[in-house]
This record gives C-alpha cells, sequence and structure tokens, in this order.
C-alpha cells in the first residue's frame, strides 16, 4: 500500500520528467525531445517540493525530531521509531532521476542564451537539491552523476566537504550573473511566478543556508557571513510550492501529506499520533501553534513506546488505551524550498554569533513569520512573560532558544531541514532518561523540550539519535564504485561536529 502509494504521487507529478525515472545514472531522453526548458520548470519545482515533505523526509524528519510517533495501535513506523536502518531510497531516486536530472537539461538547452532566466533559475535549485542529497546522506556521487550520457554509468563517490567546497563556488558564480535583461514566463513558476528578483534573493538565502550549515566545521567563518548578510539581499518572505496548487479531491494531485491519508490511505488517522517531547512543549508553554497543529487534546506519547500498556500519567486508562492528540493537515498547506521564518533564524543566528544586539530584532522576525504562517496575529508569546521572549544571555544560549523556535516553527513545513539543523546545533538537547525504567517518573518531571531516546529502539544506537539514513538501496546495488554499507542510521555526515547526541 506505501509503495503503491509513492509511485502514483510521483508518477502524476513528474509530468514533464524522464520515461525511465527509476535509472539514476543516464539520461533517458534526448534534448531535443524537450521543445522549451521553460516546460520542465513546473514538475521540477513540484518534484523538490514533493520529497521535502514526501513519504522518507515528511515522516522520516518529522519522527526523528519527535513532532510525531508512531501510534500504539499500528505498525507502519515502528522501523522508523526503533531507529532500524532506512535508507531513504525512494528521495533519492526521485530526487536524480527528475528534479535533478531535469534541472541539468535546463541548464544545457539556456547556457547560451542571452536571456538568463531559465539559466538562473535551473543552476539556484539543482544547487538546493544537491545540498538536500549530501546533508541527507554525507559523501555520495556528485561529479560525476548524472553523466550515463558520456559514459559514466558508475559515478565515483566524493566526499561531502568536497561537494560542499564546490556547490558554494557554484552558489558565488551564479549571483555574478547580471539578470537586469532577462526574464520568464511567469505562469511556469509556481514558486515565484517569474519574478527574477525573488530568485536572486533565492540564491543569495541558498548561500547563507549554505555557509551556515557549515558553523561547526573548522572552515567555518563568522565575521565573513556576518559581512555577507549586511549587504546581501535576502529573502522576507518564503519561497514555496503555493497550496493553492494541490487539488484534495483527486488522487495524486494532493499536498504530499494529504495523500497520505485521503483516498483511504488513513496514515495519520491510524499510524501518527503526537509525541509528547513536542506536544508538551507547546502546551505547557502556551504556543497558539498547538491548536493549529494538532486536534483530540493535548496528550502525546513518548517516541517509540508502542509496547506500554502502563498507566503512565495515573489517569486510570493505559498507555495503549489513551486518546492521543492527532495530526492537523490543512489541504491548502505550502511546501516551503525556504521559509521566511528560516531565513531571520540563520541571520539571527549569525549575529548572535558576533555578540551583535540585532539577534534579537531577527529572531523575533522567525518567530512572527511563523506564527503568521498559522494565521496567529497574537504575538503574547514574545511580551511579558511569554516563553518565547527574547533572553539573550551567552552566545550558546541565544544560539539554543533560535533553534528551540526553528523546531517549532518547522512542524508540518520542513521535516527534513528540521532534522539537519538538529543534527548541526544540537538542540533540542537529548536527555537520557530510560523512560521504560519507570515510566510514571519519566511521565511527570521528564524536561519539556528536551528529546527522548526512543523506548523501543535505545539499544540499537548504543543510546544515540539517527544522524543520517544508510546508503540508498538503488545507489549501492547499481553503482559498482559504491562504498562499504554504514553500520547504521547513527552516522553522522562530515559538518555534524558539535558535541552531543
Amino acid at each position: 500500500m506505501k509503495k503503491n502509494i509513492i509511485l502514483l504521487f510521483i508518477t502524476a507529478v513528474m509530468f514533464a520528467s524522464c520515461s525511465d525515472w527509476l535509472d539514476v545514472n543516464h539520461d533517458p531522453n534526448a534534448l531535443e525531445e524537450i521543445p522549451s526548458a521553460k516546460v520542465l520548470l513546473p514538475a521540477v519545482e513540484v518534484g523538490i517540493a514533493n520529497n521535502l515533505m514526501g513519504w522518507h523526509f515528511g515522516f522520516g524528519g518529522g519522527f526523528w525530531v519527535e513532532y510525531w510517533t508512531q501510534s500504539t495501535t499500528a505498525s507502519q513506523f515502528k522501523a522508523l521509531c526503533e531507529y532500524q536502518p532506512q535508507d531513504f531510497n525512494t528521495a533519492y531516486q526521485s530526487l536524480l532521476a527528475q528534479p535533478l536530472t531535469d534541472l541539468k537539461r535546463i541548464k544545457e538547452m539556456t547556457i547560451n542564451d542571452e536571456n538568463k532566466g531559465y539559466y538562473f533559475i535551473a543552476e539556484a535549485l539543482s544547487i538546493y537539491a544537491w545540498q538536500i542529497v549530501t546533508d541527507v546522506w554525507g559523501d555520495m556521487p556528485y561529479f560525476e552523476a548524472l553523466k550515463g550520457n558520456e559514459g559514466i554509468l558508475h559515478p565515483k563517490q566524493d566526499k561531502q566537504q568536497d561537494i560542499y567546497a564546490d556547490l558554494k563556488t557554484r552558489i558565488n558564480d551564479l549571483l555574478k550573473i547580471d539578470l537586469s535583461n532577462s526574464s520568464i514566463e511567469g505562469t511556469y513558476d509556481y514558486i515565484f511566478g517569474g519574478d527574477l528578483n525573488q530568485w536572486y534573493r533565492f540564491a543569495n538565502s541558498l548561500k547563507l543556508k549554505l555557509l551556515l550549515r557549515l558553523s561547526e566545521t573548522e572552515g567555518y567563518n563568522n565575521a565573513e557571513v556576518l559581512s555577507f548578510i549586511q549587504s546581501a539581499d535576502l529573502l522576507t518572505g518564503s519561497a514555496s510550492i503555493p497550496g493553492s496548487i494541490w487539488d484534495d479531491s483527486m488522487e495524486g494531485k494532493r499536498h504530499p501529506m494529504r495523500e497520505f491519508q485521503e483516498g483511504g490511505a488513513n496514515y495519520f488517522s491510524q499510524n501518527v499520533i503526537a509525541c509528547k517531547t513536542f506536544i508538551d512543549y507547546l502546551s505547557i508553554n502556551t504556543d497558539p501553534r498547538l491548536a493549529t497543529l494538532f486536534s483530540s487534546g493535548v496528550k502525546g506519547a513518548f517516541f517509540g513506546d508502542f509496547g506500554s500498556k502502563e498507566d503512565s500519567d495515573g489517569n486510570g486508562t493505559t498507555d495503549d488505551k489513551e486518546t492521543y492528540a492527532k495530526v492537523v493537515l490543512y489541504p491548502d498547506m505550502d511546501i516551503p524550498l525556504i521559509s521566511a521564518w528560516e531565513v531571520n533564524f540563520q541571520i539571527a543566528e549569525v549575529y548572535a554569533r558576533a555578540g551583535n544586539a540585532k539577534a534579537k530584532d531577527f529572531y523575533e522576525a522567525g518567530v512572527i513569520a511563523s506564527l503568521n504562517k498559522h494565521s496567529i496575529s497574537d504575538y503574547s508569546i514574545l511580551e511579558g512573560e511569554g516563553y518565547a521572549k527574547w533572553k539573550g544571555g551567552s552566545t550558546e544560549a541565544q544560539i539554543k532558544q533560535i533553534a528551540m523556535q526553528k523546531w517549532v516553527a518547522n512542524c508540518n513545513y520542513q521535516h527534513i531541514e528540521s532534522f539537519l539543523e538538529r543534527n548541526r546545533t544540537k538542540y533540542p538537547s537529548v536527555n537520557e532518561i530510560d523512560i521504560e525504567r519507570d515510566r510514571k517518573s519519566a511521565w511527570a518531571n521528564f524536561p519539556v523540550g528536551d528529546l527522548t531516546i526512543s523506548v523501543a529502539g535505545r539499544g540499537t544506537l548504543s543510546g544515540n539519535i539517527p544522524a543520517s539514513p544508510t546508503y540508498p538501496e538503488s545507489y549501492m546495488f547499481r553503482n559498482n564504485n559504491h562504498p562499504s554499507q554504514k553500520a547504521n542510521i547513527g552516522e553522522r555526515v562530515w559538518w555534524n561536529k558539535k558535541t552531543g547526541k
């Protein structure tokens, strides 16, 4: 059932993509079969977005940052919650075979055009998509990837630091392009409706993402990043696939997360419940976003605790019989590639690292952008005794406060980004309390805002939590230059260097 839904949805949105989408090492269609580069752009944009909140990144990211957990009465996501090996293979195949292949085509078709609009967008989205690939899996084929037409059917694996170095070179070269005499047809651009000024801001914001992701590596220079944000033209709104393009009444045309609920799929009504970690943080702190993210109350289960038949909260109902809060997903939700809150929180962090008081302004702008996304105009959590009020303090304290609000803001919108950023900053922190040893004490005393170690998967990663999926099956099976498989999903990517789980 799961695979049928995934394949149906991917097929529905790839109306301008390659015919043999499973082959990630060659370009199955000749360029002359495509009458114009512009016809590829809508499917590329939607294809990237559908992966960001699709099966692997949507559920995998959402579970691993503990927004959600597996229902006590179902089993669909038990392996994910138990930290069993996950390779996110469908996402890998989809990204390589459709968006990245078609983006390569667009660039090849437009590189010599005087009108650089389509080339600029294609290169910006290509850099964005490759950043996702290497951030999720780490070392991967990059320099020789997608060169099947050149006879390279088994591209070698590249180190992530080398991929990042090239991505930064590419974004710098892209930003040198003069777009003043360029244009594109807005009907082919779901994200910005053909506004190249916004695409230039997107590229600058993508550069900021690339720079800040390396904050814990030896080469990071916050002074340089500070200089960049003070001079760059960055996004003030979100770069998103708008919710208006979905058709909730038609199978294959819904928001990807809605696709896994509607039409009899019932993944959210039967398999997914609120995680105690996240819902307690919202509930205890009276965060108004709680009401738009969950229904059926404010109770969540400990992560990966689907086997409990105790009465952890002492209310007379055993854990397996409790009524837990359910996820709310709206038919017209958009999917941000880069969100307004994300950019503001990134700027805030750079200022915090520089000891600059402007961190407060951009932090508050990030929280407000998130509240506005939920149609909330009450900003009292930022005022008075509100829990999100800027507290200042040490640099690390400021980074933590920014990261915690980013964690909240990304729920239902940017799950894989939330997973990657948690790996980078190590916030929310992971608490080592063994829940199964004394559930009643853990229920009453677990630190609010800390992640838990999966109850059922506690021994799988020796007390750690997931850091990256294993290498995709299609890569390991079809590429003769593949590396040894990762031992488990606890292996860190290159830039994930900060101390902590």
